[in-house]
């Protein structure tokens, strides 16, 4: 039996570790929190945090020394491919080169690099103070978008307008920054796309093509708040091939041999272009659930094989379906949440795939500044595109949120 080493063991890596016990796997979760969701249906784990590379290497490499062998690692609906990438060198696994996932975690080297390969991208540029931000929005002009070069999960990221101030806002993606670095970017018009491509020997094919829906942009200014995202796309096949096509040679481009590229892309009126792309499994659900709902492609179970050195075929990538698939988020208003009321009666529906919560009675609901305060979330299955969103705004506006403001 092989053995496979998954660095995560948050809620949205339960499926992952699942669809490994499925393939014959023994599988072995490491986190820095022993009562993670994954941890409890592994079959072994290990304590050491996503993020020590060090610790996570040194764990692994005793562990694949005197308990079991390890065959393959990859991460889950975690932003950690660089450790991923020095638990596989350590042990000469298949995997991304560490030079690879470190340019992937560091969003301004991976645009240097984009535009080293002619990758269409919106401007950008390392800001150093508030004052030279100034300067960047005289020359720029609004809207721009200011963001940590090192974080995940739209932390610390802000739309800039005229009624923005910099000094607030750069100091505000600065402290979101482990290495305390800031970068800004041109806003790009246009519908946003969520891909998700697979590479093999250096060719790519993204099954994973959402629409991502971004109706709160004004309510929660100046942050950039995703409100989910919906399947099949909107755009026609011409313009979703042409992000496709722009996608995997961003994935080529960052130096993607074998592995999965999770893009962030925008269709603007010049063409596709790449905002960024993530060296790992999306989170979010999206690849362990809304792309095989969707496609009928197994997307997880690839991965996982291509991590144990297994073949892959383009064939098995290849969507086998249309289903409509809908995910919307849940934003109550700020204060200590009391109780929840509906859970029950829409979670048996039979459209409703997937519903859940972020926080439990007793604790605050923040004020939305990133996607970490989005208080949870609801997967819907339809027909078609349309009747799975109209599902998904018939639980969000049928859930009862009670809470005690004071």
């Amino acid at each position: 039996m092989n053995t496979l080493w998954i660095v995560s063991g948050g809620a949205e890596a339960v499926p992952g570790v699942e669809r490994a016990k499925e393939m014959g796997l023994f599988v072995v979760v490491s986190d820095a929190d022993p009562n993670a969701p994954a941890a409890a249906i592994a079959d072994d784990f290990v304590l050491a945090s996503t993020y020590d590379v060090d610790a996570t290497v040194a764990a692994a490499r005793n562990y694949h020394n005197n308990k079991r062998r390890l065959d393959g690692v990859v991460c889950v609906a975690a932003d950690v491919p660089l450790t991923v990438a020095a638990v596989a060198e350590e042990l000469g696994l298949p995997g991304l080169p560490s030079s690879v996932a470190r340019i992937a975690m560091d969003k301004l080297a991976m645009k240097q690099r984009f535009q080293e390969q002619d990758i269409p991208i919106p401007w950008f540029s390392r800001v150093s103070s508030p004052d030279h931000l100034r300067e960047i929005i005289k020359e720029k002009g609004n809207p721009l978008v200011i963001k940590p070069v090192d974080s995940r999960g739209a932390r610390g990221v802000v739309r800039l307008t005229t009624d923005v101030d910099p000094l607030w806002a750069f100091e505000h993606a600065r402290q979101f920054s482990p290495t305390g670095r800031v970068m800004a970017e041109e806003y790009l018009p246009g519908p946003q796309i969520s891909t998700e491509t697979m590479m093999i020997e250096g060719q790519g094919i993204t099954p994973g093509f959402a629409d991502r829906n971004y109706e709160f942009l004004d309510k929660f200014a100046p942050f950039i708040i995703e409100n989910g995202g919906e399947q099949p796309s909107r755009l026609n096949k011409k313009e979703q091939a042409a992000v496709r096509r722009c996608a995997e040679r961003a994935a080529r481009a960052l130096g993607i041999k074998n592995g999965i590229a999770k893009g962030d892309m925008v269709l603007t009126p010049d063409g596709a272009r790449v905002i960024e792309v993530a060296a790992r499994l999306s989170g979010g659900w999206f690849s362990t659930d809304q792309v095989p709902l969707a496609t009928g492609v197994d997307l997880v179970g690839a991965a996982i094989r291509q991590a144990l050195g297994r073949p892959v075929s383009r064939e098995e990538l290849q969507p086998v379906r249309e289903q409509g698939v809908a995910i919307r988020y849940f934003f109550p208003p700020p204060g200590t949440l009391v109780r929840i009321e509906g859970i029950e009666r829409w979670s048996r529906k039979p459209w409703v795939h997937r519903l859940g919560f972020f926080i439990q009675p007793g604790e605050m609901v923040e004020r939305v500044s990133n996607h970490t305060k989005r208080a949870g979330f609801v997967i819907t299955t339809g027909n078609d595109r349309e009747q799975a969103v109209e599902r998904a705004y018939r639980v969000v506006e049928g859930i009862r949120w009670h809470i005690d403001p004071s």
